[in-house]
């Protein structure tokens, strides 16, 4: 049986640039020639160092690709804080940023920004003002939303690395933040092997997020929880990968769903197609056991009726 609808999925650009002479354009099509993979996201400011924003726009438009949107990264002068930086200067010079990128996404058709704030942590005790820290990631988000409300301004969060501690950090902290900034177009992205990191069960998470309608991204890949190990989808921990494949499923998310995974020592097209038959397969696990049978099975409330789905699996 096929998935009912066809998946938007999206990949990360940076497992084939090295491929390419990190030639963004000719990651792009590449990419566009990959089996399942109808969109992109591009990270904003990296991908737009080499080449103007029209060439690759001119690029996206000739290769079919969809925008989904952007995401941010920042390097260098923020290593010790991005929007939650003690030196006003580079806090102000983070959310320029940000608003540079919101404009190139709007230019670009997408629709969400997708914000991770990997150095907004702390690595000592007394290192942090944490409320100060918190009251200003939270204006600024405020102000970002403000600029930008066309646009889903999404919060990806993670337990750690680079920082021993994020100060944004769980699907909790993350949903507090977003319900502190109050705005109608601030979400969340989850990323499966992030939550893996802070022990948390995804499934449960993205309850959590959809039942406020807050699910703004989702990034898909696997890991043993102590590292951030972007191994392919569902290949170490499959039972959570069906159960968050069902939950998406069941909220009807139908946004892009990226593949953020790490080809260190695998051919990364060979990789990206397996991630794309992997994903599809669960889906069309979940769509042959059937939604109803599923959650029969959830209202039984007991371990052994549970792994009965496994068996079914298994068939």
């Amino acid at each position: 049986m096929k998935t009912a609808t066809k998946l938007k999925l999206a990949t990360r650009i940076n497992s084939i640039l090295p491929t390419v002479n990190n030639d963004i354009l000719a990651a792009l099509e590449s990419i566009s020639k990959i089996d399942g993979i109808t969109s992109v996201d591009l990270n904003y400011p990296e991908h737009f160092e080499k080449h103007s924003l029209q060439e690759i726009q001119t690029t996206l438009s000739n290769t079919g690709l969809e925008v989904n949107g952007l995401a941010l990264r920042f390097r260098n002068q923020f290593v010790n804080g991005e929007l939650g930086n003690k030196d006003s200067s580079l806090s102000l010079e983070a959310f320029h940023l940000c608003q540079e990128a919101a404009d190139i996404c709007r230019s670009l058709g997408g629709k969400v920004l997708t914000i991770w704030l990997g150095y907004d942590g702390f690595d000592y005790p007394f290192q942090v003002n944490y409320l100060e820290a918190w009251n200003q990631v939270k204006e600024y988000f405020c102000k970002l939303a403000d600029y930008a409300p066309d646009l889903k301004i999404s919060i990806e969060y993670k337990p750690f690395q680079p920082r021993a501690y994020s100060l944004v950090d769980s699907v909790g902290v993350t949903l507090l933040m977003v319900n502190e900034i109050g705005r109608p177009n601030v979400g969340v992205t989850l990323d499966y092997c992030h939550m893996l990191m802070k022990h948390e069960n995804p499934g449960f998470g993205l309850n959590l997020v959809a039942k406020q309608n807050k699910l703004y991204g989702v990034h898909i890949n696997d890991g043993y929880g102590l590292n951030d190990d972007g191994l392919m989808v569902g290949t170490a921990s499959f039972l959570q990968t069906l159960e968050f494949v069902y939950y998406l499923r069941k909220f009807n998310y139908q946004d892009a769903i990226y593949f953020d995974t790490f080809p260190v020592r695998e051919n990364p097209y060979e990789e990206i197609q397996q991630n794309v038959k992997l994903i599809n397969k669960i889906f069309d696990l979940v769509e042959q056991i059937g939604l109803e049978r599923i959650e029969q099975i959830i209202e039984e409330n007991d371990g052994v009726a549970a792994t009965q789905l496994l068996l079914e699996c298994l068939k």
